[in-house]
């Protein structure tokens, strides 16, 4: 990768590859409902590994040498003596498996003692071969370099993800040796192990040949990437979305669509997103952790963070909505505002150049351009409080805490320190004076 950072733990769509095998693999527990923990074996940077990659019954073993697959899974041998049922074989570098692959995988496994995930490829050249017996159950796998030309012609390869029964894994992996040119210990005899112990060893195949791609590259990565957003967008487009190019929109989390939602070009979704029906997201937006409700319009350029917005808003262009702000139905929240942990009430708009920050405001509210909430002296925020129907002139300045009372007005341009009532007119700025025999000064040679 030519990094810094460990491998698995550079990113498909905005996660660790090695959290997305984590991620699969508990989802597939959660499925299942069982208890089963995850045991991850780290070498290359394995402190900033562990302390970068997060899951429920995480269990960590250190390999200090790297000596082949075998020997890795022989790391995590202490966690796996005495116990039942099966024991699942991932590659923290292997990041697009789908759960429903691994859940064939360990379907397959309950009447088999191991099982084998492979892949029928066009071209073989290098890989290892599945050698089947007459009965459709794998005998060797037979490395390129050691194949006759008649299993030069067998197309079907091992991807190194196996489901095995952990009793089994137990007893065998102490036996693995590393009498080869490369003084490793390879995973791929423990078929031979069973085939010579009377045990059943069958493989399946994932639906998808991406599934088992791995990364060893920043080209690789990058392809991987590629497939992982053009499956989203599919889904989405299947879903009943519009998507304006499908080849521009990044999904990296968790997007819930409704029906006849429209997305344009260049459109970043991150984390848990819920957008619903009749939503338009104009090109250049960025929406994170935050629900749209149906029928609003967010216009091109603009930024949601850990927000709500509700029916049938009007959003930009080039708006920021920062966390904790939540818009009722109807509102407005126009070119160059910034809002930030504000409630904005029905109707209510926020129209040009202007700074809402620890606000309540009311329905019906029109907030002048260039207004700011002065909501922080240096050390504390303070709230402002907005009631229904109130209209506040361009330029003005809240200066937290304070309120302005329902249906008050304030004049552009004013200052306004103290709580405005009910109806009332604030106006708190210098009083203009014109001077007639002023004289604009003139340059000097």
């Amino acid at each position: 990768m030519k990094s810094s950072l460990p491998k698995v733990l550079h990113p498909i769509a905005g996660l660790p590859m090695a959290q997305r095998v984590i991620n699969t693999a508990q989802s597939l527990d959660q499925a299942a409902s069982n208890q089963g923990a995850v045991h991850v074996v780290i070498g290359h940077g394995a402190e900033k590994v562990q302390t970068s990659l997060k899951g429920d019954d995480l269990r960590w073993y250190l390999q200090e040498e790297q000596l082949g697959t075998g020997h890795a899974v022989q790391q995590a041998l202490p966690g796996l003596e005495g116990q039942s049922g099966v024991t699942l074989i991932l590659y923290g570098d292997v990041p697009l498996t789908r759960k429903e692959t691994l859940a064939k995988l360990m379907q397959e496994v309950q009447d088999k003692d191991l099982v084998l995930l492979t892949l029928d490829m066009d071209d073989p050249t290098g890989y290892g071969r599945i050698v089947r017996s007459d009965d459709g159950l794998v005998q060797a796998i037979v490395e390129h370099k050691d194949a006759t030309p008649e299993q030069h012609t067998i197309t079907e390869i091992n991807t190194g993800i196996m489901a095995v029964k952990t009793e089994l894994l137990a007893e065998w992996l102490p036996k693995l040796s590393n009498d080869n040119a490369q003084q490793e210990y390879y995973l791929t005899d423990l078929v031979e192990m069973a085939v010579s112990d009377g045990k059943r060893v069958s493989a399946t195949q994932p639906d998808y040949a991406w599934e088992v791609e791995g990364v060893n590259s920043r080209v690789q990565l990058a392809a991987l990437e590629r497939i992982y957003q053009q499956v989203q967008a599919e889904e989405l487009l299947i879903n009943g979305v519009t998507l304006m190019d499908p080849a521009r929109i990044d999904i990296r989390g968790n997007v819930q669509c409704g029906t006849d939602v429209t997305i344009d070009v260049n459109v970043i979704l991150e984390g848990n997103v819920v957008i619903e029906n009749d939503v338009i997201i104009e090109s250049n937006c960025i929406i994170k952790d935050s629900i749209i409700r149906k029928g609003t319009h967010i216009k091109a350029n603009s930024m949601i963070d850990e927000s709500e917005v509700g029916e049938s808003c009007d959003i930009g262009p080039f708006a920021r909505l920062r966390p904790g702000t939540k818009l009722a139905a109807k509102a407005k929240i126009g070119n160059f505002v910034e809002t930030k942990k504000a409630n904005i009430g029905e109707g209510s708009k926020v129209n040009h150049l202007s700074y809402v920050g620890d606000a309540e405001i009311g329905s019906g509210v029109n907030i002048g351009a260039g207004t700011i909430t002065c909501n922080y002296d240096g050390v504390n925020k303070f709230k402002t409080e907005i009631e229904d129907g109130v209209f506040i002139g361009s330029n003005t300045c809240l200066v937290a805490p304070v309120k302005v009372g329902k249906l008050g007005t304030t004049g552009a341009g004013s200052v306004i320190t103290k709580e405005v009532g009910e109806g009332e007119l604030a106006i708190a700025r210098g009083r203009q004076k014109n001077i007639s025999t002023w004289k604009r000064p003139t340059k000097q040679s």
